[in-house]
């Protein structure tokens, strides 16, 4: 009875949290370069005297789905698509690095390229800055070049190469404001290897339909969860009337 009661209240808390994680991943179902994350149950012991018999249900974050989005094609001169593995390094503004594969770039005023949210992107040697008045092209290893649209006849002109990373998937955590960093703390090295695709973007690697029959498998757990609470307190209740008679 007691470790009923105590797997089963702990086990309907957690459905309600990986609810909300499933949740989450659905509302990025078309969220560039969003991974969706993994949630698991475990079974945790109760630790101190006098429990021995009771156990909770925990959630734990298991990791992500690093499996590959779909390429959709924009046209789009500073849209970048990783094609396979691999990560675009941001800059961020306490000097740290994230990683990211979202590859919508903008230009700041100052023609500083940027993510979508405003971070700056990590170049081979330093930031990237794009002249007015150009065309961009993005090159298979990441090379950015631009030709003037002002100055005949033009010539191309390179101007940096993005980072490009591919650390262990087991090394990355995901910081709450969506990007992915090292444990550790550190910088990961360039990786040639890693290839982009201009003109495109990497959808979302969510399915929706998993994700729905995942939301209606926990809704159908949760129920399963109230049924024992209250089989115990029934089985309770029953107890007592019988301890009474004696």
């Amino acid at each position: 009875m007691d470790r009923l009661i105590y797997t089963a209240a702990s086990g309907a808390k957690h459905i309600l949290e990986q609810q909300a994680t499933t949740s989450n991943n659905l509302a990025n179902v078309n969220t560039t370069g969003f991974r969706a994350q993994l949630d698991i149950f475990r079974a945790a012991p109760v630790q101190g005297p006098g429990l021995p018999t009771r156990a909770f249900v925990l959630d734990s974050t298991a990791g992500h789905d690093f499996s590959a989005g779909p390429l959709q094609v924009t046209g789009r001169d500073l849209d970048v698509a990783i094609k396979g593995e691999g990560w675009i390094a941001v800059q961020m503004a306490d000097g740290t690095e994230a990683y990211t594969r979202n590859g919508s770039l903008q230009m700041s005023p100052n023609g500083l390229l940027q993510t979508a949210s405003g971070n700056t992107i990590a170049g081979e040697g330093g930031p990237i800055t794009i002249p007015p008045d150009a065309t961009v092209t993005v090159g298979a290893d990441g090379t950015i070049s631009t030709i003037s649209n002002t100055e005949q006849p033009a010539a191309p002109a390179v101007l940096g190469r993005l980072k490009l990373v591919n650390p262990p998937a087991g090394d990355l955590v995901k910081g709450d404001d969506g990007l992915f960093r090292l444990k550790d703390g550190a910088a990961a090295p360039m990786d040639p290897a890693v290839r982009v695709a201009g003109g495109a973007l990497e959808g979302s690697n969510v399915s929706a339909v998993d994700s729905m029959v995942q939301m209606i498998s926990l809704a159908r757990s949760f129920e399963t969860q109230m049924s024992l609470l209250k089989n115990a307190e029934n089985n309770a209740a029953k107890a007592t009337q019988i301890l009474a008679l004696n």
